[in-house]
Order: C-alpha cells, then sequence, then structure tokens
C-alpha cells in the first residue's frame, strides 16, 4: 500500500482529497499546515506528497524543496496545489522539484490521475 499526505490548510480539501485517494491503494495522512506536514513526512516517507502551494508554516514550494534536499526523501513524488492560475507559482514549483501541478479546484477524478502519474514518474 501507498502512502500519500496531504497538506492544505482548508479542511474541506483535505477531506475531499483524502476521500477520494483513501482506498485499498492508498493510504492517506493528513497535515494542516506545512510544518505538520514535514513531520509526517520524515516519521512515514510516503510515496507522494499533495501540497498546497499557499499554506500557514512551510508553504508548498518551501517544503518541495526541504523535501528535495533530503537524501533519503528527495525521490518522494510531489503533486503542489493552486488555487492560483499564476504562471509565476507554476514555475516556482517546477523551480522547487514538484513533478506535477493541479489547479483548484480539481475533480476526484483528476487528483487520482495525477497520483497515478506521480506513481509511475521514474
Amino acid at each position: 500500500m501507498q502512502g500519500v499526505v496531504i497538506a492544505d490548510d482548508e479542511p474541506h480539501l483535505r477531506l475531499l482529497v483524502s476521500l477520494s485517494i483513501a482506498s485499498n491503494e492508498y493510504t492517506v495522512l493528513e497535515a494542516a499546515d506545512g510544518d505538520e506536514a514535514w513531520e509526517l513526512i520524515q516519521q512515514h516517507r510516503p510515496a507522494v506528497a499533495v501540497l498546497d502551494v499557499r499554506m500557514p508554516g512551510l508553504n508548498g514550494i518551501e517544503l518541495t524543496q526541504r523535501i528535495r534536499s533530503h537524501p533519503e526523501l528527495r525521490c518522494m513524488r510531489i503533486i503542489l496545489l493552486t488555487g492560483s492560475a499564476s504562471e509565476h507559482d507554476s514555475a516556482a514549483g517546477r523551480e522547487a522539484g514538484a513533478d506535477l501541478y493541479l489547479s483548484k479546484p480539481f475533480s476526484p477524478a483528476e487528483l487520482l490521475e495525477a497520483v497515478a502519474r506521480a506513481l509511475q514518474i521514474a
């Protein structure tokens, strides 16, 4: 079973993501901010992190940079979520090392497809 961490400061979005992903195939851990997500990532070493770009504590870009700079975590797949269509956010995410970028709002099917694609990235 693959582990997925979702980090977003919006409780309803975390619930949507968790309900969309949780299955016999994925175990989901939820974090309300970037600092809590960092703790979960270090403890559980999930295969995928789904991170909001703008959240309290470490934001998604900063957390992506931290993951990519950690020797034991750099292979983790990272999906960044944003409510902004800003090219700046997208470019910052790519520069930080995010594997995929998903704009809000998104459907549960889009999210599941993104997680599956992230896991196939070698």
